[in-house]
């Protein structure tokens, strides 16, 4: 829960300081809209809804594992279902995001000087890369030495409390093996490495996905053109149902309590609506050409798509294309293997309207 209390800070954190980043003057001509703004803001109102909706129903179909058999990580099915919301995530990262970061940060309204100078958004997507394997390499350090010392503190205690039965039988002679024991904890503490990692990965691609959500739900809501935004409340509803999967299947592996669960989902959910609610309401001041909005966006983006790309890469499909259940069965890799191109496939075809 500790984890799920740092997410929910940094995500206030963004929520407060974007909007007062991105509003400035326009300093480089706009292009030429239709500006309807009654009918954009039934649009924006459709969009909370149907995306509120989707994010809902995609990151709780994984989880509803917990309850319906069939879809448990136990199954061969949810590794195909795992493979496919990989594939979402890793398009998300390099057709959605990073080109968007590119745009952004290469735009003729920047001054030459630094930005056309050096590729920032590769230098931000490549440290962020690097970070979110620090981080994740940190973390599940930290919490398997700590698992590791509260099991020793145990072992010590209930070794404490033998010699206390035993002192009183010094003539007779007394064997204890810690074999099977031993063997227990082997087991276990593998079992528990593993579980942290689960909870590691979850919890920094919720991250990635937040810090992208919140962005594009504030680019809807401060657009004032109906033709802009009519073609992106489908595509984000069908964007946000696909990621939802993904977070869903990492939030069910980690095996966190319901009151966790909820909060993530919860968090995941209401990332994009609120951020255009905020999007509609810096509206007024918001200029998406403006120096001080591109460089934000550019790099919050950029940052955003190293953490998408390194977690689908190495935590989702390296962590279960390697596995032995996986090699051992040409079932499963097959289904996994088009299961991943179908949602890395379908994932880059709503590039071409978000």
């Amino acid at each position: 829960m500790r984890g799920s209390s740092k997410t929910f800070v940094f995500f206030v954190f963004i929520l407060l300081a974007l909007p007062a980043l991105v509003v400035s003057e326009c300093t480089c001509d706009a292009d030429e809209e239709d500006h309807d703004r009654p009918k954009a803001l039934r649009y924006k109102i459709a969009a909370i809804a149907s995306i509120l909706f989707a994010s809902a129903v995609g990151v709780l179909i994984p989880v509803l594992g917990k309850f319906i058999p069939a879809l448990s990580p136990e199954k061969d099915i949810f590794f195909v279902i795992k493979a496919f919301a990989a594939g979402v995530i890793l398009a998300t990262g390099f057709i959605h995001v990073l080109p968007d970061a590119f745009e952004n940060l290469t735009s003729p309204c920047l001054s030459d000087h630094p930005w056309g100078d050096f590729p920032f958004t590769g230098l931000v997507a490549m440290c962020t890369a690097m970070g979110t394997l620090m981080v994740d390499a940190f973390a599940t350090t930290y919490f398997k030495k700590r698992h590791m010392m509260n099991t020793a503190q145990i072992d010590a205690n209930i070794n404490g409390d033998e010699e206390k039965r035993n002192s009183g039988h010094e003539g007779h002679l007394h064997l204890h093996t810690h074999a099977t024991h031993g063997h227990a904890h082997g087991s276990s503490d593998s079992g528990s490495s593993q579980l942290l990692r689960h909870r590691v990965i979850s919890q920094v691609l919720e991250l990635g996905i937040i810090v992208h959500s919140v962005i594009i739900g504030i680019s809807l809501g401060a657009s004032e053109s109906p033709k802009t935004i009519r073609p992106l409340v489908a595509a984000l509803t069908f964007h946000q149902f696909f990621e939802g999967m993904g977070l869903g299947s990492c939030i069910t592996q980690a095996k966190f309590k319901n009151k966790t669960i909820a909060v993530m989902a919860l968090f995941f959910a209401l990332t994009t609506p609120l951020g255009i609610v905020i999007g509609i309401g810096i509206m007024n001041g918001y200029d998406e050409n403006s120096p001080k909005a591109l460089i934000v966006e550019g790099i919050f983006n950029a940052a955003s798509s190293g953490i998408l790309i390194y977690m689908a890469l190495v935590d989702l499909l390296a962590a279960d294309f390697m596995t032995d259940r996986m090699q051992n069965s040409t079932h499963l890799q097959v289904g996994s293997n088009l299961s991943l191109l179908l949602g890395a496939g379908l994932m880059s075809l709503l590039a071409k309207w978000a």
